[in-house]
């Protein structure tokens, strides 16, 4: 019967996928909580409502985004190979590995910002981003609440140029840097929701901050600011920035509810066409949100 129980059985490595995630839920937990106690912006309970929507999404966008991405990064590779010039990506290996990781930064980030900012303003796409925009309270596990559609486009359009220039490509140090830009990422994410009343002064013109990212999160006007995931600069470039010195949002979320069920936030952007209109009405619009609110100033 060891063909039950052989190391190499999915069943196995789901375990221990699931135990991995487990005990990285345990060290973020233990390393946000406190901070968002000790340095609370917004007073909130660590039980609240959604908590276990937003534990579920942390499970399910860990493991599905990941198995959505291999067959087109697989076939992403194999493109690369055929139109990109023999020699370029040989060029981009022989670069210093603090360049290619830089390079890498900044490329992976410029793509991310324009897949963010199209989850926005297309509405089918809308439809998936939006279910990330329905948290009423920040603190780091907003970061997982997210449509695994919804990460697999973004992260798409940050893997996909940083793929075709060479930066994703193998080699005996260069195959680590994906995996480096994801976990960094990965953490930044969690620290940008955070619920805590930190800034950073000069340091928000170079990286972003959890101030950076709840303006993003803003349901007062202005909305729509702040696609980059890890540098401002990229906002400023494109005229979307916005960070007031000594100010926070008064309120996050959209102006329309979603399903409130896990299975419903899930579904319902995939069904077509009478759930997704209905989807639809809760694209966030100039328009919709151009009413006044009393920000929240730094503590």
């Amino acid at each position: 019967m060891h063909y039950l129980t052989g190391p190499q059985m999915p069943w196995m490595s789901f375990a221990w996928d699931v135990a991995r995630l487990c005990v990285w839920l345990v060290l973020l937990t233990a390393v946000f909580v406190p901070l968002e106690r000790v340095f609370t912006l917004h007073p909130a309970k660590f039980l609240r409502r959604d908590i276990g929507a937003d534990v579920a999404y942390y499970f399910i966008n860990s493991l599905l985004p990941a198995a959505l991405l291999a067959t087109p990064l697989a076939v992403l590779a194999t493109l690369a190979h055929h139109v990109v010039p023999d020699g370029w990506h040989a060029a981009v290996q022989g670069l210093p590995l603090w360049a290619r990781a830089l390079a890498g930064l900044v490329v992976a980030d410029m793509g991310s910002y324009w897949g963010h900012r199209l989850s926005h303003s297309i509405p089918w796409l809308w439809r998936f981003h939006a279910v990330h925009h329905s948290a009423t309270h920040m603190d780091f596990l907003v970061n997982t609440r997210a449509h695994p559609v919804d990460l697999v486009v973004v992260r798409l359009f940050g893997l996909v140029p940083l793929s075709l220039l060479g930066l994703g490509s193998a080699g005996t140090t260069g195959s680590l840097l994906p995996v480096v830009v994801v976990l960094a990422g990965t953490f930044v994410g969690f620290f940008l929701h955070a619920n805590v009343r930190w800034r950073f002064g000069p340091i928000e013109w170079l990286v972003a901050t959890p101030a950076f990212h709840h303006w993003h999160h803003s349901k007062l006007a202005p909305i729509n600011r702040n696609y980059a995931a890890t540098l401002p600069w990229i906002d400023r470039l494109f005229g979307t920035y916005y960070l007031p010195a000594s100010q926070w949002p008064a309120q996050y979320g959209i102006a329309q509810t979603l399903p409130p069920t896990l299975g419903g936030q899930l579904v319902g952007p995939l069904v077509w066409p009478r759930i997704a209109r209905w989807f639809a009405r809760a694209q966030p619009s100039e328009p919709a949100h151009q009413h006044a609110g009393v920000e929240k100033s730094a503590q």
